[in-house]
């Protein structure tokens, strides 16, 4: 009996017939496992088992075969849901016309769920197609297939593929995430088409929407204009009475281009590019991490800046640390302390907070603020109230969409056990002495307040307030400048003075010059910057205007501007100061360009202008001049000292300034910030040392960029942090403006939040670089050099 047994078996084997190598077909009686794969003929993609992560589990999914990049760049997935543990054991292969994955106990997890009307299942092949697509087809067929997975897309959305909407069955095709980087189930995040707007969303948990692309006009998304900036994407869209559909291609053969839904909620267009060898970020959506929805999950909150994005309200906890340290923050917080409905309501107080926008899922309630409060610690359901106006609002389930506050101010008060909120325990003695305590210090605060008062009518004599700013008068200021004796600093605007105020605090005042507006007009706009606050950019105080006579009056930095350390000695920064100012900078003009009513471009990035205070916090100062001045002020900035390294190309174009030229001189200061000197230093051969050719020659060979770092700082430095500088730097500082990335790209880039890609050498140093000597420019052309080189040479001392 077990003889009969062992001979069926093998008769069994046999008809299981191994996958050739380079095959890229799956035929009947042929199965795929362990680490045998399928390629397309044109060897773009490969199919085969993967490992998601540090787990164990395999899956069958697609990817790009030629580049070469570790973990694979998955673009599909088949068992999402079903992961195996042991390849070797698993097959992939075709039965009852099905592809079909069997697991290593030979049950079946995974099918291609199809009805064919041939009876002869051995003509039936799975093709790995050179688009990346797997289809189901007959061998005598190749027009036709039985099943793509083109129409079962996983997280990727691939040129040449339809991503549309069924007309007959009224459903969408959807992209979701993957649950996190090492986890390809489906994610809580999706993107799908609505064909009555043509436009995509992007949505949570399949229903709450929180971007989208803007109406199809034809040529391009209303909100997604950088999708059509590359010449070699064509979108189309298409209608018919069965479907409606986009498609996209990619006209260059040598581009690799992929659309995803990643694990975070953002929308990513990448592409592989020959010369840099590495993927490139081509659009994003949405700008800002927070402006996805529910990004934190319940009880979370998201940060607007730094990482990571999310964290837990205090008295909370993740509800999976495992999750959260693999960046799925959607399972998360809980509370610490359980609460004890109907009883012990004194154990139970609220946690302030405030956020950007408050929780949808609110009920309205009457009464005071007080009876608001009372009626949500009665409430066993309650989790959390709010008291804006004369408008109670309760919320009765978990707290979705906490986002920082951003300035908008809206208060909310969450549940907490009393322990969770650090109330230390008072007895009756200590509150009647706390009683006692606030009231004299009442009495003694408000007598303080009337000195001050007092002391200030006296200090600033004339001086009134006006908004949030105080209005200086001439004389006052001139009192407190010693006649604008001590000079700090200066620059084309005009020179800035240390000013003492008869309340003995210091301020920094700046002495405006080129400055038309009439007084009326001169007031409207300082009122406006004088709204703008941000830990990045140095706050404004006051100002004083009396005819001619324009002043700013700005908070004093103790620690000077950047270039007294970086360029005159003052002090040696370390890396990891270096770094945080970078981060800093980035910051504050991303919220110059983006979080402010009307985007303010500075136009007059570079050390001078970079202030630090006791902690060295870098400060952006002048960041009001771009808008007091004007826009259209070329003639005052080729005026400017020491800032014509920093101005960008178009500059000498004539064009429209966009926000880009501030990326463009902080990409020129990210240099310095490493190299500790000018970008440009000239000898006495007449030649100059121009470092920003020598970081791009360095990243693109290959080279020890530790050999770029501040000699002074002896090599201490991260060379990870380092290179990832130099790669933004490079990025910042490209010839063409849309190929710079905005602010908060930089951003995100400098908080480990994306990865930074090789860049190209910018087109400018192509231009008049000499590849045998990429740092070197004459100040003369020798004779033999033809006159293009020569006037390109021009044209750039021009602008450096």
């Amino acid at each position: 009996m077990r003889f009969k047994e062992t001979i069926l078996l093998l008769l069994c084997f046999s008809l299981s017939i191994t996958i050739s190598s380079g095959a890229n077909t799956i035929s009947a009686n042929q199965s795929l496992s362990g680490d045998q794969t399928i390629i397309s003929d044109g060897e773009q993609f490969e199919l085969g088992f993967f490992k998601a992560g540090n787990s164990s589990n395999y899956y069958i999914g697609i990817w790009y075969n030629k580049l070469n990049s570790n973990p694979p760049t998955i673009v599909w997935v088949a068992n999402r849901e079903t992961p195996i543990s042991d390849r070797f054991r698993s097959e992939l292969k075709i039965i009852n016309g099905n592809l079909v994955l069997l697991n290593e106990s030979k049950s079946q997890i995974w099918s291609t769920n199809i009805t064919t009307t041939t009876t002869i299942f051995n003509s039936i092949v799975a093709v790995i197609l050179d688009d990346g697509n797997l289809v189901l087809r007959n061998r005598s067929n190749l027009v036709e297939p039985f099943w793509e997975s083109f129409d079962h897309p996983t997280h990727t959305w691939l040129p040449g593929a339809k991503l549309g909407y069924n007309n007959r069955t009224k459903k969408s095709q959807i992209i979701r995430s993957w649950k996190s980087n090492e986890d390809p189930s489906v994610g809580i995040f999706s993107v799908e088409l609505h064909p009555s707007s043509r436009e995509f969303v992007s949505k949570w948990n399949g229903s709450q929407q929180y971007w989208t692309s803007g109406s199809w006009d034809g040529k391009a998304f209303a909100s997604v204009p950088e999708v059509l900036l590359d010449y070699s994407y064509n979108f189309s869209y298409h209608t018919n009475e069965n479907e409606s559909y986009f498609i996209y291609f990619v006209s260059d053969p040598s581009i690799i281009s992929l659309f995803i839904m990643d694990a975070l909620g953002i929308i990513r267009q990448l592409a592989w590019l020959e010369d840099t060898h590495e993927l490139n970020l081509i659009w994003f959506e949405p700008k800002t991490q927070c402006e996805v929805y529910s990004l934190c999950g319940s009880f979370g909150i998201c940060r607007q800046s730094g990482s990571p994005f999310c964290d837990c309200l205090t008295g909370f906890e993740p509800r999976s640390e495992r999750d959260w340290n693999q960046s799925d923050f959607s399972g998360g917080c809980v509370r610490k302390t359980d609460l004890e409905c109907g009883r012990n309501v004194e154990k139970q107080d609220f946690l302030k907070i405030t956020v950007k926008n408050l929780p949808l899922n609110n009920s309205m309630a009457v009464g005071s603020a007080g009876e608001c409060r009372t009626t949500c610690l009665n409430d066993c359901l309650c989790e959390a109230y709010s008291f804006v106006g004369t408008q109670c609002s309760v919320w009765n389930g978990d707290l979705l969409n906490l986002s920082e506050d951003d300035g908008s101010g809206n208060e909310i008060y969450i549940k907490v056990d009393s322990k969770d909120v650090s109330h230390p325990k008072r007895s009756n003695l200590v509150t009647v002495g706390a009683v006692v305590g606030v009231v004299v210090g009442l009495v003694f605060v408000l007598a303080l307040i009337f000195v001050l008062y007092r002391k200030k009518r006296v200090s600033l004599g004339k001086t009134t307030m006006e908004g949030s700013l105080v209005a200086f008068v001439y004389k006052d200021l001139q009192i407190a400048t010693k006649n604008f004796s001590e000079k700090l600093g200066g620059g084309g605007f005009g020179s800035v003075f240390k000013g003492r105020l008869r309340d003995s605090s210091i301020v920094a005042v700046k002495r405006l010059e080129g400055i038309s507006q009439g007084e009326k007009q001169f007031r409207s706009e300082v009122s406006t910057i004088g709204t703008i606050q941000h830990v990045n950019i140095v706050r404004l105080r006051g100002f004083c205007v009396e005819g001619s006579n324009k002043l700013l009056v700005y908070d004093y930095m103790v620690n000077s501007s950047l270039d007294t350390h970086l360029f005159l000695g003052k002090q040696v920064l370390n890396w990891k100061m270096r770094y945080q100012i970078a981060l800093g900078i980035a910051r504050g003009l991303v919220y110059l360009h983006e979080k402010c009513r009307d985007c303010i471009i500075h136009c007059d990035i570079k050390p001078e202008n970079i202030l630090l205070d006791a902690d060295f916090c870098p400060k952006i100062a002048d960041f009001g001049l771009a808008k007091l001045v004007g826009r259209d002020f070329s003639r005052v900035l080729t005026t400017i000292r020491g800032t014509r390294g920093y101005l960008a190309p178009e500059w000498l174009s004539g064009v429209a300034i966009t926000a880009k030229a501030d990326v463009f001189s902080f990409g020129m200061m990210l240099i310095e910030l490493v190299y500790g000197k000018r970008n440009s230093v000239r000898c006495e051969n007449s030649r100059i040392t121009y470092f920003p050719s020598l970081v791009a020659d360095v990243l693109n060979e290959g080279g020890d960029v530790l050999s770029l770092l501040d000699n002074r700082l002896n090599g201490e430095a991260s060379d990870e942090e380092v290179t990832k500088v130099c790669k933004i730097a490079c990025w910042c500082i490209q010839y063409e403006e849309e190929s710079r990335p905005s602010m908060s790209l930089v951003e995100q880039m400098l908080e480990g939040v994306l990865d930074v890609n090789m860049p190209p050498i910018p087109k400018s140093f192509t231009l008049f670089v000499d590849k045998s000597d990429p740092v070197v420019f004459f100040t003369e052309s020798p004779s033999n050099e033809s006159s293009q080189i020569k006037e390109s040479l021009d044209n750039l001392w021009q602008v450096y």
